[in-house]
Protein backbone atom coordinates (compact mmCIF):
# COMPACT_ATOMS: atom_id res chain seq x y z
CA UNK A 1 0.00 0.00 0.00
CA UNK A 2 1.21 3.64 -0.77
CA UNK A 3 1.62 6.45 1.60
CA UNK A 4 -1.62 8.09 0.11
CA UNK A 5 -3.79 5.13 -0.01
CA UNK A 6 -3.27 4.68 3.78
CA UNK A 7 -4.76 8.00 4.89
CA UNK A 8 -8.07 7.67 3.49
CA UNK A 9 -10.67 7.47 6.41
CA UNK A 10 -13.07 5.17 4.66
CA UNK A 11 -12.13 1.56 3.41
CA UNK A 12 -13.50 -0.73 0.79
CA UNK A 13 -13.40 -4.33 0.56
CA UNK A 14 -14.75 -6.96 -1.93
CA UNK A 15 -15.60 -10.11 -0.16
CA UNK A 16 -16.44 -13.37 -2.35
CA UNK A 17 -17.29 -16.61 -1.00
CA UNK A 18 -17.70 -20.06 -2.71
CA UNK A 19 -18.57 -23.42 -1.42
CA UNK A 20 -15.81 -26.35 -1.80
CA UNK A 21 -17.00 -29.84 -1.10
CA UNK A 22 -14.82 -31.87 0.18
CA UNK A 23 -14.52 -35.39 0.71
CA UNK A 24 -17.50 -37.24 1.80
CA UNK A 25 -19.45 -34.88 0.97
CA UNK A 26 -18.71 -32.27 3.13
CA UNK A 27 -18.98 -28.26 2.31
CA UNK A 28 -16.08 -26.01 3.27
CA UNK A 29 -16.59 -22.41 2.65
CA UNK A 30 -13.22 -20.26 1.03
CA UNK A 31 -13.18 -16.79 0.16
CA UNK A 32 -11.67 -13.75 -1.34
CA UNK A 33 -11.10 -10.50 0.20
CA UNK A 34 -9.57 -7.44 -1.24
CA UNK A 35 -8.77 -3.87 -0.44
CA UNK A 36 -10.21 -1.92 -3.46
CA UNK A 37 -7.91 1.01 -2.87
CA UNK A 38 -4.24 -0.94 -2.95
CA UNK A 39 -5.77 -3.91 -5.24
CA UNK A 40 -3.89 -6.32 -2.48
CA UNK A 41 -5.70 -9.31 -2.08
CA UNK A 42 -6.25 -12.80 0.10
CA UNK A 43 -7.75 -16.01 0.04
CA UNK A 44 -8.73 -17.74 3.29
CA UNK A 45 -10.79 -20.88 4.71
CA UNK A 46 -11.05 -19.03 8.46
CA UNK A 47 -12.98 -16.09 9.60
CA UNK A 48 -10.09 -15.47 11.34
CA UNK A 49 -7.79 -14.55 8.23
CA UNK A 50 -10.53 -12.62 6.78
CA UNK A 51 -10.10 -10.16 9.93
CA UNK A 52 -6.14 -10.54 10.23
CA UNK A 53 -6.25 -9.29 6.86
CA UNK A 54 -8.45 -6.62 7.50
CA UNK A 55 -6.98 -5.46 10.40
CA UNK A 56 -4.01 -5.35 8.54
CA UNK A 57 -5.55 -2.25 5.91
CA UNK A 58 -6.27 -0.26 9.05
CA UNK A 59 -3.12 0.68 11.10
CA UNK A 60 -3.12 4.07 9.21
CA UNK A 61 -7.01 4.60 9.80
CA UNK A 62 -6.69 3.64 13.81
CA UNK A 63 -3.08 5.60 14.21
CA UNK A 64 -5.46 8.58 12.53
CA UNK A 65 -8.46 7.86 14.57
CA UNK A 66 -5.68 7.73 18.23
CA UNK A 67 -4.68 10.98 17.13
CA UNK A 68 -7.69 13.01 16.57
CA UNK A 69 -9.37 11.27 20.00
CA UNK A 70 -5.87 12.38 21.45
CA UNK A 71 -6.73 15.63 19.88
CA UNK A 72 -9.93 16.13 21.54
CA UNK A 73 -8.10 15.47 24.48
CA UNK A 74 -5.74 18.14 24.06
CA UNK A 75 -8.57 21.01 23.08
CA UNK A 76 -10.50 19.90 26.25
CA UNK A 77 -7.76 20.30 28.66
CA UNK A 78 -7.06 24.24 27.55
Amino acid sequence: MTKDQTHHRTHLFTLRLWPETKGDDQVEWRGKVQHVLSGEARYFRRWSELRAFVRECLPAWEMEKGERNEGNRRTKNM
